[in-house]
């Protein structure tokens, strides 16, 4: 061997180690740095009145984190479980809170009004849940886009106006779950980009054209028909809503609502639009329950070209909840080789991954982990 050949393979071992040094420093920092938004709760009015306004704040923070804190905890569970969450006082529910921030804050001499958001322990909280023996998830779904489309008379109706199918949609108010819903704008470019009868068939390479559009992950078709109750006499709106793209099967509700004496059409329809939107939101939460009774390692090789490269994926997978611990076993100067170690399923592990723009795919025999395509990357 020549003096220039032991020279580089000397420089080569040294470059490497000192990438594994920065690559483990800097990794465990993003992680310590990156805070899960799911255990964040924004926008909490209080409007308390008090004999001082220092007791009408104390008591607004008080009834703030209550309010907070009932919020997150039925974010992270099923509609079914909610009657057995875990009622505490508020010494008790100041234990579990990292810390508050306060908003657009006015007081006078006996009154205090704000916009409070908390952030909370995710340890304590995922013990409390779990002591409490409530089942619950934490993988937050990429938006969804939710494509109304309604058949009265025979005629479908997507884009058109008026759709009073859209417009219940559009009313529904925000559900601040793990399943942020979308509608789209019903442009020129929607409507070359699909139709009301490609919806309902499921052309799935439209829907996911129209979904990346928006940022969206998954596409919903909500095929809602007009018709009459034949035991009632009234209204009837009966329902197929079918989501396409990352959950773990192709899920579809199928529901009949009827209007009462009370309401018309319309109250029928806003009704419905807000039942099954919460519907879509347990469906994802059944897919993503956390199971740390079940675990399991997953060996995989992340290519890079460069430290920005490892440093994102390692952030981003610092940040999802299924994946409890990731070994770094053997790096290179083009690949870093891993032992993820996660929760539940592997088809719950690869659908949390996806949330976060991270492909897991098999190549010959060896899981490759990896950014996705479309995903944005930090300029270095």
């Amino acid at each position: 061997m020549t003096h220039r050949q032991r020279f580089h393979i000397v420089r080569r071992s040294i470059l490497t180690g000192l990438l594994a040094a920065v690559f483990a420093v800097v990794a465990a920092l993003a992680a310590e740095a990156l805070a899960p938004d799911v255990f964040e709760v924004k926008g909490v009015a209080v409007d308390v009145t008090a004999e001082t306004a220092a007791q009408a704040r104390e008591r607004a923070l008080a009834e703030g984190e209550g309010v907070a804190f009932r919020r997150l905890l039925e974010r992270l569970t099923l509609r079914a479980d909610h009657p057995r969450l875990p009622k505490l006082g508020p010494r008790d529910i100041s234990v579990y809170v990292k810390d508050f921030a306060v908003a657009d804050e006015k007081t006078s001499a006996v009154r205090y009004l704000a916009r409070l958001s908390f952030r909370f322990q995710a340890g304590p909280i995922r013990r409390l849940l779990t002591d409490s023996d409530v089942p619950f998830a934490e993988t937050p779904s990429k938006p969804v886009l939710v494509l109304p489309v309604y058949q009265a008379a025979g005629a479908l109706l997507l884009w058109d106006d008026p759709n009073p199918w859209r417009d219940a949609w559009k009313a529904v108010p925000p559900l601040d779950g793990l399943v942020p819903l979308a509608l789209p704008l019903g442009d020129l470019a929607d409507i070359a980009a699909i139709g009301a009868e490609q919806a309902v068939k499921g052309d799935v390479r439209r829907l996911n054209a129209v979904a990346a559009r928006y940022g969206a992950g998954d596409a919903i078709v909500a095929h809602g028909t007009l018709g009459i109750s034949a035991r009632l006499g009234r209204p009837e709106v009966e329902v197929f809503v079918t989501r396409y793209g990352t959950t773990l099967q192709e899920q579809t509700i199928v529901k009949s609502f009827s209007a009462t004496e009370e309401e018309g059409i319309d109250g029928m329809l806003a009704r419905a639009a807000a039942e099954l939107a919460r519907q879509v939101e347990d469906n994802w939460k059944k897919d993503n329950l956390l199971q740390f009774e079940t675990s399991a390692v997953a060996a995989a090789k992340v290519p890079i070209r460069r430290l920005a490269d490892w440093l994102e994926v390692r952030k981003r997978l610092s940040g999802i909840a299924v994946v409890g611990r990731v070994d770094m076993v053997l790096i290179s100067l083009d690949e870093v080789c891993i032992n993820l170690h996660y929760f539940g399923s592997e088809e719950q592990l690869v659908v949390a991954l996806e949330q976060a723009d991270l492909v897991m795919s098999a190549e010959d025999g060896e899981w490759v982990l990896g950014l996705a395509a479309s995903s944005p990357r930090k300029k270095s």
